[in-house]
């Protein structure tokens, strides 16, 4: 028979090593959110803008 103390210890790893198993997958599935880059308005000149589309 175990201890009590080893049976809590070994209880507290996997419990420790479970934690937000969950979420994490959740988070993985849905991968990156989507968000606008350069909202509407933004500023063409800016130094960071985007290059123009030359067609």
């Amino acid at each position: 028979m175990v201890s009590a103390t080893q049976q809590t210890d070994r209880r507290r790893a996997i419990r420790a090593a479970r934690a937000g198993n969950k979420t994490a997958k959740l988070r993985a599935k849905q991968g990156t959110p989507v968000f606008p880059v350069h909202p509407e308005g933004y500023n063409p000149k800016a130094p960071d803008a985007k290059p123009a589309k030359s067609e």
